[in-house]
């Protein structure tokens, strides 16, 4: 008789560590985000995005921060063309984060300026464009109107990567301990 649980699922589909912790902070980026009355432009995505790339790769650096706006647009049920530019400008920082990360150490102050190219980038390509092109907006409205956002957004995403970042590269790298057989013979302990 087997007295050991069944694995019901293939070696394939079980979850290593490092999906495991790329999917958890996802889920906590996605669930912060839905907090009620928060300023805006006040979250974790830049933060978490900086480290996973960092330490996953391009594709993984990708995807989290594409998956980040496109899982909270789908559940806010906020889905349009501006989520295709907003989530394809994240995309493109989680990939700048891993050629910055490979030429620059990961110290905080690497985080904040990568921060702040990457809000700069991001404002630039998302409030500059979709305004004008699908909203009629004219340039230079969407360009003052740009402003007092982008102060926020790099308030936000300069505060949280020098709080948050290290913090979750840490979380991202850590090994989990395994358990250790105890070094005691239990059957013949030695009386010391």
């Amino acid at each position: 008789m087997q007295t050991t649980p069944k694995n019901y699922f293939p070696p394939s589909l079980k979850a290593t560590d490092g999906q495991a912790k790329f999917f958890l902070t996802l889920v906590l980026c996605f669930l912060i985000r839905l907090i009620p009355f928060r300023a805006p432009n006040i979250e974790p995505i830049m933060a978490a995005t900086m480290p996973v790339g960092r330490i996953y790769g391009a594709f993984s650096g990708f995807s989290f921060a594409f998956l980040s706006i496109l899982l909270y647009d789908v559940a806010t049920h906020t889905l349009g063309v501006r989520t295709l530019f907003t989530a394809g400008a994240y995309g493109l920082i989680g990939l700048a984060s891993v050629y910055y990360f490979q030429k620059n150490k990961g110290k905080t102050m690497d985080y904040v300026r990568f921060a702040i190219y990457g809000t700069l980038f991001f404002d630039a390509v998302t409030g500059l464009t979709v305004g004008p092109i699908f909203f009629h907006q004219s340039f230079i409205g969407s360009l003052v109107g740009q402003i007092p956002f982008t102060a926020l957004h790099l308030l936000g995403n300069v505060t949280l990567a020098a709080l948050l970042s290290p913090g979750i590269y840490n979380f991202l790298i850590r090994k989990r301990k395994k358990e250790s057989v105890s070094t005691i013979n239990t059957l013949n302990p030695k009386i010391i």
